[in-house]
């Protein structure tokens, strides 16, 4: 399959992901979580192809897109939250080579720790319009169709990705190391302070 254009001019990523920790803020089971999430937004800021993240209304930081709701996988669960963000990204690629390198890579190989293993997708994928931001439940919705009728343009992971104008996309796998090899540079000494924190 040839690739398709990735997004006509205008469209950008957005990517919202929700899970569930093994206990409650405070348990020293998600210690490792918490202590290495400010180096994850903080990596995220500094990766090619990043535009923005929704902050958490209460928290320092970006303010929130919308009132942050969580989608009804959290039912039945105890919690009246979860982890979740909300972000924006040039493209397929940016995001890919972000999640699975450097800093974020680590969260992700040590994530089984902290989080109960989901019956649902642990991120969706969809495109935007440059003038418009998504909200919490924009990210909420996506998540649970993707989860009830699979990947779709209005919903899609990467495994089964989309380009913007709905067509099927072929990920360009040279674009992602490339961008992540560019990235490596700006996450040094994050990534040596998360390598040393207890997981």
């Amino acid at each position: 399959m040839a690739a398709a254009e990735p997004r006509p001019t205008g469209a950008r990523l957005a990517m919202y992901n929700f899970g569930l920790h093994v206990g409650p803020e405070g348990d020293p089971r998600v210690e490792g979580f918490v202590s290495r999430e400010p180096a994850n937004f903080e990596a995220a800021s500094r990766a090619a192809g990043f535009i923005g993240r929704s902050g958490y209304r209460g928290v320092p930081g970006p303010r929130s897109w919308g009132r942050q709701v969580f989608p009804r996988f959290i039912e039945g669960s105890g919690f009246d939250s979860g982890p979740s963000s909300l972000s924006l990204w040039a493209d397929i690629e940016s995001l890919m080579a972000f999640a699975y390198s450097g800093v974020h890579a680590d969260a992700l190989k040590h994530a089984r720790n902290w989080n109960i293993k989901a019956n649902w997708p642990p991120l969706v994928l969809w495109w935007v319009d440059e003038r418009r931001l998504p909200d919490w439940s924009d990210g909420v919705e996506r998540l649970e169709y993707l989860h009830d009728h699979g990947p779709s343009p209005k919903a899609f992971t990467f495994k089964d990705p989309f380009a913007a104008n709905g067509e099927a996309y072929v990920i360009d796998r040279n674009k992602v190391r490339q961008l992540a090899e560019s990235n490596r540079e700006g996450q040094q000494e994050l990534l040596a302070h998360v390598l040393s924190l207890k997981v």
